[in-house]
């Protein structure tokens, strides 16, 4: 039952004091139950940010769920949804009574220009310290396959679809070709 509530408790603060989209909360649930807590492996924590990109809705709350079933089952996907989900409902609440005011105030653009550059300084931070794992523990191979999908997604446009249909294809090749390799 702890558990639940620090749980609770954590989404319910990451989401409250979290400007810049799922990404950025998915980064800071990282420090959270990673580094402070120690719940989750860093990376286990990989694959469930993983998880949570590929499944279909909002990141922030796909992260959420397979955080909260990893550490409490069904009740702890509940909690955490609802950790989540609470703030973001609430702040939107206010903020549409309120649209009108805040869309010409001058001040209150500028704090949300200056937020954006916090936020980019968050993810890029995680990215480097989560990203520097998985290069040094994978192969070379792994790395250049990770290299040519970024390099073919943000330079030439390459539909994510098409790069995650041809990742798949080498991995299930490599597999085969190691399966081949320990037969000989």
């Amino acid at each position: 039952m702890r558990i639940l509530w620090k749980l609770f408790y954590s989404t319910l603060y990451l989401s409250a004091f979290t400007f810049g989209g799922g990404y950025v909360i998915i980064t800071l649930m990282k420090k959270k139950f990673v580094d402070e807590y120690r719940w989750i492996e860093e990376e286990e924590m990989l694959d469930l940010v993983a998880i949570a990109q590929s499944s279909p809705g909002p990141i922030a709350v796909n992260g959420a769920i397979v955080v909260g079933y990893k550490l409490a089952g069904m009740a702890g996907v509940l909690v955490s949804i609802l950790g989540t989900v609470l703030p973001p409902f609430v702040i939107l609440t206010v903020v549409s009574f309120f649209y009108e005011a805040f869309q010409s105030n001058f001040y209150v653009k500028t704090i949300l220009d200056g937020m954006q550059c916090g936020v980019a300084a968050v993810i890029a931070s995680v990215v480097y310290d989560m990203g520097k794992g998985v290069i040094e523990g994978k192969s070379l191979v792994s790395n250049l396959i990770m290299a040519a999908a970024f390099t073919v997604t943000f330079f030439f446009q390459m539909n994510v679809v098409y790069v995650v249909l041809i990742c798949i294809g080498l991995g299930v090749l490599r597999v085969l070709w190691g399966r081949r390799g320990e037969k000989s």
